[in-house]
C-alpha cells in the first residue's frame, strides 16, 4: 500500500537538501524525517539518497529516478488540497492562540487582525498568561498554538517550530538620570544605580540575571515588578533604570519620555517561539494562521 506521507517527506527532503531544513518545514522531528527515509528506501529497495557532509543529495541509481514522478503527483494531489481548502475557507472553527499579555500586544496584534480581516468566520480564542502556563495548555489540549518566551527547557510535550520576533533586552532610564545620556557604562556601572526588574522566575528576569553573572556581577533590584508597562511608568517616572526590550518601549523611546543607555557588552538577543502540542492536528484554520508568520 502507498504511504503518500513517505513520498511528501521524501520530496521535501530532496528540494530542501537537508534533513533539518526538511523538519522545519513539515514540523515533525529530525528524527522522524531520518527514520520516513529509512522506511521508503527500505519498501522501494534501494537507497534514495547520497548522505553527503554538507546535506541530503538525491542518489544516481534511486532518487533521481523517481523524484520527477513523484513531484508531479504531489502537485497534482496539492491541486486537489487546495480545491478543498478554499471551501473550507468560509467553513466555522475556532483557533486557540496563548501567549502573554506583551507578546499579544507587541508580536501578534497585528497578525491576528490580519487573520480576522482573511477568516472572518474563524473565532478566535486568545489565552493570556505566562510561557510556562501556556505550555501546559498546549499539552493538554487546551491551547492550538502558543507563543513563548524562549528559551524554554526542552518539553517533550510540546514542538517548537519557529522564531516568529526577536527581542534586544536594553536598559532604559527617564529624565531623573539625564546625567547618563552619551555615557558609556559597563555592567559593573549599573550596580551603582535603582535597577527596576522583572520578577523572579520569569524568562526575562532569568535572561538578565544570566548576562549579569556571565560577567561576574549579581543584580540586586531596588523593585521588582510583574509587567513591562508598570515597568516602563515606574522608570518614566524617576524610580530607577530598567531593562526591557527595546521592541516593547519603542512608543517611549521615541516619544523621548525614556532614553536607552548605552551598556557594555551588550545583552545577546533572545527570541518569541512559535509552539505546538506534540501530536497537533493541522488543520486549514491553524496552517492559514502559522503562514501568516512565513511571509516575507
Amino acid at each position: 500500500m502507498v504511504n503518500l506521507e513517505l513520498y511528501r517527506v521524501f520530496y521535501t527532503v530532496a528540494r530542501c537538501g537537508s534533513l533539518t531544513k526538511a523538519a522545519e518545514e513539515l514540523y515533525i522531528s529530525q528524527p522522524a524525517v531520518s527514520q520516513a527515509i529509512k522506511q521508503l528506501e527500505n519498501q522501494l529497495g534501494t537507497p534514495l539518497f547520497n548522505r553527503m557532509h554538507k546535506g541530503m543529495e538525491l542518489s544516481a541509481q534511486g532518487g533521481e529516478l523517481i523524484f520527477a514522478d513523484i513531484e508531479k503527483a504531489l502537485q497534482l494531489l496539492s491541486g486537489v488540497e487546495d480545491r478543498l481548502s478554499e471551501l473550507k475557507k468560509s467553513a466555522t472553527g475556532t483557533l486557540r492562540i496563548g501567549a502573554s499579555e506583551t507578546i499579544f500586544q507587541y508580536v501578534l496584534a497585528d497578525k491576528i487582525v490580519e487573520y480576522h480581516k482573511l477568516y472572518p468566520q474563524v473565532k478566535i480564542d486568545l489565552i493570556s498568561d505566562v510561557s510556562p502556563k501556556i505550555i501546559d495548555c498546549l499539552k493538554s489540549d487546551r491551547c492550538d498554538i502558543g507563543f513563548l518566551n524562549l528559551p524554554i527547557e526542552p518539553d517533550d510535550g510540546i514542538r517548537l517550530t519557529d522564531s516568529v520576533a526577536l527581542l534586544d533586552d536594553v536598559f532604559v532610564a527617564g529624565e531623573a538620570f539625564a546625567e547618563l545620556k552619551g555615557k558609556q557604562l559597563s555592567v559593573w556601572d549599573l550596580q551603582q544605580y535603582p535597577l527596576l526588574l522583572m520578577e523572579p522566575h520569569t524568562i526575562a528576569r532569568a535572561a538578565v540575571d544570566h548576562y549579569a553573572e556571565s560577567l561576574g556581577v549579581h543584580f540586586q533590584p531596588a523593585v521588582e515588578v510583574d509587567s513591562w508597562g508598570f515597568m516602563k511608568k515606574l522608570v518614566t517616572e524617576g524610580m530607577g533604570i530598567g531593562c526591557i526590550p527595546r521592541e516593547y518601549a519603542m512608543r517611549r523611546l521615541k516619544a523621548g519620555e525614556l532614553f536607552e543607555l548605552n551598556v557594555t557588552p551588550a545583552m545577546p538577543s533572545r527570541s518569541v517561539g512559535l509552539a505546538l502540542p506534540k501530536n497537533a492536528n493541522m488543520p486549514f484554520s491553524l496552517r492559514a494562521f502559522i503562514n501568516l508568520f512565513k511571509k516575507k
